[in-house]
């Protein structure tokens, strides 16, 4: 039975954009190998640490969100450990409320400006 899940990883930033977006599809592919499917893909960009891992204190944020089999994360998260680019990852499978959350958020609906909340 597949499962929502949402996995968040941190690239070291020495790596240029073209190895950037191929350690993201290296991922991606990852996942679709082992029968996923890829809700949403979020590339957050280059992001001040709130502390330094491996003396960095940048890294490069990415987002999947996706259905899987439960078999899937521990398949994905062995290619995270394996891979240098990788600093820190985290997979976490989402409840009925996380996903109605993000299916919003995606939406745009919390970034009404203020002039359209108080009207509503």
């Amino acid at each position: 039975m597949k499962k929502h899940y949402e996995t968040v990883f941190i690239l070291t930033p020495v790596l240029s954009d073209a190895q950037m977006k191929d350690a993201v599809a290296k991922f991606k592919q990852v996942l679709l190998d082992n029968g996923a499917e890829i809700v949403n893909d979020e590339n957050w960009g280059l992001k001040k640490l709130a502390y330094p891992i491996q003396h960095k204190s940048t890294g490069f944020y990415h987002l999947f969100e996706f259905e899987a089999e439960p078999s899937a994360i521990a398949i994905l998260e062995t290619e995270y450990k394996r891979d240098e680019k990788i600093m820190r990852f985290l997979t976490t499978a989402l409840d009925k409320h996380a996903i109605i959350y993000n299916a919003r958020r995606r939406k745009g609906e919390f970034n009404k400006p203020k002039e359209e909340e108080a009207k509503s």
